[in-house]
């Protein structure tokens, strides 16, 4: 597939238009090799990842975090450097989609933890945070071992004045965190997300909310692998490897 083709139909599976003002430019990053038949899929571009795809001689890498950030220094130096240099010394091109991959109602990360968490969506608090429901209440405890089993790790939790059951619930992967003001409004009875800041837990306390941090990474895997699962069957000549490169955030 050519790498210019393969960034104009994954733009349009994802609906890339709508985002313009993203954090990060979304779709080829990094150009490589025209001709692409082997691709490594993963959350993040970092150096471990890279290399990773050099040994699957992979053509091109496809992220949901990739490079040239609005906050991120405009300079090339030391560690952008030294992943820009696997890239462009291998002929491997880097495409990154960003919030067109959190928010796709079908493979979006935000639709994808819902199901995984058998959660129920029944509104959207904002384009960036889902509400909805558990078919069957849980406990603080009951709702831990759901997450540990469904995401292979423990979360964070505080709930000291949180509702004896958990019903109602909102939600946002990843840097998630700073919507939660938005949705104590909601009648929720707890919020879900991938990291947590001081004030969160000010936020929680307060307004008698539980909060849970499920990790930034293990929340934002299945977008990826998914768009790499509709590539797969879209061109069946790709061959597409995901590499879960562990995180603990």
């Amino acid at each position: 597939m050519n790498n210019f083709f393969l960034e104009k139909i994954v733009n349009k599976k994802l609906n890339n238009d709508k985002y313009k003002n993203d954090y990060s430019p979304n779709g080829l990053q990094v150009e490589g090799a025209s001709e692409i038949k082997r691709i490594v899929t993963g959350v993040t571009a970092c150096k471990n990842l890279l290399n990773m795809a050099v040994k699957y001689h992979a053509d091109a890498v496809i992220v949901h975090h990739g490079y040239f950030w609005k906050n991120q220094e405009k300079k090339i130096l030391g560690m952008y450097k030294n992943r820009l240099k696997i890239l462009l010394s291998n002929n491997i091109n880097l495409y990154s989609w960003h919030l067109p991959l959190d928010l796709h109602p079908k493979i979006g990360n935000n639709t994808q933890l819902g199901k995984i968490l058998n959660i129920s969506i029944y509104d959207y608090i904002s384009p960036y945070v889902p509400i909805g429901k558990f078919k069957k209440k849980h406990t603080v405890e009951s709702l831990k071992k759901v997450i540990t089993k469904k995401l292979n790790r423990k979360p964070f939790h505080y709930g000291k004045t949180g509702p004896k059951y958990i019903h109602n619930i909102a939600w946002c992967t990843g840097k998630g965190q700073n919507f939660f003001n938005q949705a104590i409004s909601s009648n929720i009875d707890a919020y879900l997300t991938g990291e947590v800041s001081e004030e969160t837990i000010h936020i929680a306390e307060e307004n008698n909310i539980h909060f849970f941090s499920l990790g930034h990474h293990a929340t934002e895997k299945s977008g990826i692998y998914l768009l790499g699962k509709w590539l797969s069957k879209k061109d069946k000549d790709l061959n597409i490897k995901f590499i879960d490169v562990y995180n603990p955030i």
